[in-house]
């Protein structure tokens, strides 16, 4: 008899763990949700795309250097 790969094997492990579960599904909908409002809602408001409106690397060298050389010598 062939065993099967490391990586079938922990993901049948798994698959079978989370059929047992009761309160499993939820749980895993409710992660789920929390990454989906930290990584894409939360990114919206707090990371905006400060280099998208420069066209070449160039241009966003020198705002990049620019600011942390004005944030260095301002207190």
């Amino acid at each position: 008899m062939k065993r099967e790969p490391i990586h079938i094997r922990i993901f049948h492990f798994y698959l079978e763990g989370f059929r047992e579960m009761k309160m499993g599904k939820t749980l895993w909908l409710i992660i789920l949700v929390k990454l989906f409002i930290m990584f894409f809602i939360l990114r919206l408001f707090f990371f905006p795309n400060y280099l998208g409106k420069f066209d070449n690397d160039s241009a966003k060298e020198e705002h990049v250097s620019g600011e942390l050389i004005q944030r260095a010598i301002t207190p």
